[in-house]
């Protein structure tokens, strides 16, 4: 059998006893918390939930939505690669004369082109859809074709819509674009190159930057353009950053790429390197 040591009782001592005492009438004499400081504490738990919501919220719509839309955006690729043939891996000649016609029988929703936007890296494209609806066309990651406006490589403006932070977020970076940037946009037959020539902020409500000259009501086009459209800031709609480019040249499909595209690392070619 195992003895257990024997422990004196401390409060036994007269002098122990008296500190104690004296501790419990301490603990016993302390205030609770003002009414101030438990509001403040509340006002404290109920930040901390809303900034918990808010990074919830911001993760899904920048993460959550884009898984949508990248199936989308894959399904639509296949489809415009089973129609359109593939470029040879080389460098094609630039022409500055007028690219081919586009087919404009496409209905809200079909797929037009793609559009290649090498500051934004080099594994960066996008499909162009037909029209500019929330759910038949931005909401699957493309960009959507103002459909008033004219079609790739036309003279005029050739005006385009995309998501900034959701669905995609295309174009999240716009404001690292630069003067002289290029835009690819590629059509059936076509590679068509545009450089960013201008860079601003609207309210929504400012629809003349998609007239053929664009802020320029009644005047006649006599340049072939691209503009785009993006939410402004990120995660609000309050305006419109804005994109035009002019139209620099083109290349023919059957040629080769654009040495635009040279480092592209998403370019559906025939085998090979460019």
């Amino acid at each position: 059998m195992v003895i257990e040591p024997q422990y004196a009782d401390p409060y036994a001592d007269p002098a122990v006893a008296a500190v104690n005492t004296e501790t419990k009438a301490a603990s016993t004499g302390r205030k609770h918390p003002s009414g101030f400081y438990q509001v403040i504490g509340i006002l404290g738990e109920l930040l901390i939930t809303v900034g918990i919501v808010i990074g919830m919220y911001v993760a899904w719509d920048l993460w959550f939505t884009g898984i949508g839309a990248g199936d989308a955006e894959d399904a639509a690729m296949a489809e415009l690669s089973q129609h359109w043939k593939k470029s040879p891996a080389v460098i094609g000649t630039p022409r500055t004369d007028a690219p081919p016609a586009v087919n404009k029988s496409a209905l809200e929703g079909d797929p037009i082109g793609m559009i290649y936007i090498p500051r934004f890296g080099d594994d960066y494209v996008a499909t162009i859809r037909q029209g500019i609806g929330t759910k038949t066309v931005l909401n699957k990651g493309a960009f959507g074709h103002y459909p008033t406006t004219e079609w790739p490589g036309e003279v005029g403006n050739f005006a385009t819509a995309a998501h900034r932070s959701s669905y995609g977020s295309r174009m999240y970076h716009v404001p690292d674009l630069k003067n002289g940037d290029a835009i690819v946009v590629a059509t059936k037959d076509a590679w068509l190159v545009y450089q960013v020539s201008d860079s601003y902020i609207v309210k929504p409500t400012q629809w003349q930057v998609t007239l053929p000259v664009p802020n320029q009501p009644g005047k006649q086009a006599t340049e072939r353009m691209l503009t785009i459209t993006a939410c402004d800031p990120p995660f609000s709609s309050e305006n419109r950053w804005i994109i035009h480019a002019t139209f620099a040249h083109w290349v023919p499909r059957s040629e080769g790429i654009p040495v635009e595209l040279k480092n592209s690392t998403v370019l559906d070619v025939q085998e090979g390197s460019v």
